[in-house]
């Protein structure tokens, strides 16, 4: 079945992704952006690719209302409406893949995001997001880290596609300064939200406020809606970084054991822990930890995971625990699966001639 679809998005100088995202969007069958202030020609290169553009500012800022205004441009007629940023790319052929899966009981779709992407296109982090959804029924709520909220009368219906992906190729000199007085905002407006808590204590720690981290994360913690255990698991994984950034290993040594506890199933808190170890050369500890993580095989698909849980690091660490206990063929064989991971890596390849010198030395 045929449906009526509409991309919108929020942007403000975005020029330099504009080609790009137009030529993804346009399976859909219009195209509508919220502008909030730009200066350079973001707006004319949208309306020269026959985008409908409407520009206003909001004051004070707030990406829940940016959205909503965004949201009511789309005309009430449109069946299905797809949320976007400029800086997101759809693989071609999402326009028929999302026709077969709809149909006039769904509300809400899932599909694929790859939030980071390797110089080859590989996909980093990965996870799952929900932003298409039915024309009707549905508001943006939170200053920052927004959330699509439906407010119909009868049951959301979701579905998910594994088959729709979108690419995240973000601006990484962009600034997100106006992220830590929005979480403040959002934490006041609602203080006993767990998410957006403990997105507050990361942001906090981010700007290298560890004592002010700490305590958030720990609120975090103590809140009854807190119970997801992968998202406990990295505010205690934080809390972590924020007592070694204040020199106290052994308080950071203590939440990382908690973190293990909390979420058993994951590589990070392991992870997270071999690194501590690795700083502080204990060797053994460090070893033990990759191991335990490396059984872990399964990848979860939230924003919950960290880079260096899935690349070259655990092999890398590895491969140095080895060296210092003398134990070189291993070391060599880590290296070299770290190598096959990141084979450009100027430190590993220098790693790896050091390993084979030793191994060359008479015994």
């Amino acid at each position: 079945m045929k449906y009526k679809i509409a991309v919108y998005a929020i942007c403000k100088n975005e020029e330099k992704f504009v080609d790009r995202w137009v030529t993804s969007m346009n399976e859909a069958d219009a195209i509508f952006v919220l502008d909030t202030g730009s200066t350079d020609n973001t707006v004319e290169k949208l309306k020269s690719l026959n985008v409908n553009v409407t520009q206003e500012q909001i004051t004070p800022w707030r990406f829940d209302v940016a959205r909503n205004k965004s949201l009511e441009l789309v005309p009430e007629d449109y069946d299905i409406c797809v949320c976007t940023d400029l800086d997101e790319v759809f693989e071609s052929g999402w326009r028929q893949k999302l026709e077969e899966i709809w149909n006039e009981h769904i509300t809400r779709l899932g599909y694929n995001y790859n939030w980071q992407l390797d110089k080859n296109n590989k996909p980093i982090v990965n996870f799952c997001i929900e932003k298409i959804h039915s024309r009707n029924n549905y508001k943006w709520t939170h200053p920052v880290h927004e959330i699509l909220e439906y407010v119909g009368p009868e049951k959301e219906i979701k579905t998910y596609s594994n088959d729709i992906t979108v690419n995240h190729y973000p601006d990484t000199k962009k600034s997100r300064s106006s992220y830590l007085p929005l979480l403040e905002l959002s934490v006041k407006e609602n203080p006993n939200d767990d998410r957006n808590v403990h997105y507050l204590g990361r942001e906090y720690m981010y700007y290298q406020r560890w004592n002010e981290s700490i305590d958030t994360l720990i609120k975090h913690l103590n809140l009854p809606s807190a119970t997801w255990r992968d998202e406990r698991c990295a505010s205690m994984r934080f809390i972590a970084r924020c007592y070694q950034r204040l020199n106290r290993p052994e308080e950071a040594r203590m939440w990382l054991d908690k973190a293990i506890i909390e979420a058993p199933h994951l590589r990070d808190p392991y992870m997270e822990k071999a690194l501590l170890e690795y700083s502080n050369n204990n060797w053994r500890s460090c070893k033990y930890l990759c191991l335990q993580a490396l059984e872990i095989k399964a990848h979860p698909k939230t924003y919950i995971n960290e880079v260096f849980s899935w690349d070259y690091t655990v092999y890398d660490l590895l491969s140095i625990c080895y060296y210092y206990e003398n134990n070189i063929d291993e070391a060599l064989f880590y290296i070299n699966k770290a190598l096959e991971m990141a084979p450009k890596n100027t430190r590993l390849l220098k790693n790896k001639q050091i390993i084979e010198n030793f191994k060359k030395l008479p015994k």
